[in-house]
């Protein structure tokens, strides 16, 4: 299938042989010239480091250029421009839109708007596809595959959109059990279980963390929170440290979205079980790849 102008919306959009011509083509080598004379538009309507840096740095790196804004108080929408002409603006200037947004929904709305394709870099709480893919990428370049792993979930699997569209990318594979583990206020919406296909079950870290391949952790998302006092109520709940990990296979890897508050103890960054700034640093050739096989 040819991903020549299509939208990136949602991680299910993208079939097992879909995300592994990704990854093939983020291991091999760019001749750095593949978007000269495109432009590539970064609308970041909310904070990001990672996200828009890597596609920003993936873009110069394929001879591209960019433009966009990552402050909406520095652009026309702090003086009541819409989001809707905004895009449309956008659209006229560039080749291709990256869209990060806090509603859900502003990335398929922009996709309606827009001619040039749209790369959602992530909307609301439950959508962060290309996460998704450098979370997936990681993982196979690590385990030389993704099937048959046992994967610890742990954190904020309510709220946070990276933990939801990872759970989404592993239904795309067959991994052998997935373990959910977060407070109970934090457990994924029912609609997200309801679509989950491998077999998963809530559990406490301690008990199963001798059973994990990789565990994937997330922050508590403070900004997510509708009310306050949830957060007060859950905020520090869970930690990761070296001591810990005793219990640990040694092969286990260690995913985390970043950045991180204090769920990582830093002193597990000296440890071979820590893969969050590798998987970061991934960021960069599979964004490579997709900008290359995306924009037309």
């Amino acid at each position: 299938m040819s991903f020549r102008g299509k939208d990136v919306l949602c991680i299910m959009d993208f079939t097992r042989n879909d995300l592994e011509r990704l990854f093939r083509i983020a291991s091999s080598k760019f001749e750095g010239d593949e978007l000269r004379g495109r432009v590539i538009a970064m609308a970041f309507f909310e904070p990001s480091t990672r996200t828009r840096l890597s596609f920003e740095t993936a873009t110069l790196r394929l001879g591209g250029g960019y433009i966009g804004f990552d402050a909406v108080q520095a652009t026309s929408v702090a003086k009541g421009e819409s989001f809707s002409d905004t895009i449309r603006m956008l659209d006229a200037y560039a080749d291709a839109i990256v869209v990060r947004h806090s509603l859900e929904g502003a990335a398929k709305l922009a996709a309606e708007l827009a001619d040039s394709p749209v790369i959602n870099a992530g909307d609301g709480s439950k959508r962060h596809p290309t996460q998704a893919m450098i979370d997936l990428y990681t993982i196979w370049k690590e385990k030389r595959g993704i099937d048959n792993l046992t994967y610890g979930v742990l954190g904020d699997l309510r709220y946070g959109r990276a933990a939801g569209s990872f759970l989404r990318a592993l239904n795309i594979y067959s991994p052998k059990k997935v373990y959910l583990i977060a407070p109970e206020s934090l457990r994924p919406r029912e609609e997200l279980l309801d679509s989950l296909k491998m077999s998963w079950e809530f559990a406490d870290l301690s008990e199963v963390l001798p059973e994990l391949d990789v565990l994937y952790v997330t922050r508590i998302q403070k900004e997510r929170f509708p009310d306050p006092a949830e957060y007060e109520r859950v905020k520090g709940s869970y930690r990761i440290d070296a001591s810990l990990l005793r219990d640990a296979k040694s092969s286990m890897i260690i995913l985390h979205p970043l950045p991180r508050v204090d769920e990582i103890a830093l002193d597990v960054d000296s440890t071979p079980h820590a893969l969050y700034f590798k998987q970061a640093a991934n960021g960069i050739p599979l964004r490579m790849a997709l900008l290359r096989e995306v924009v037309p």
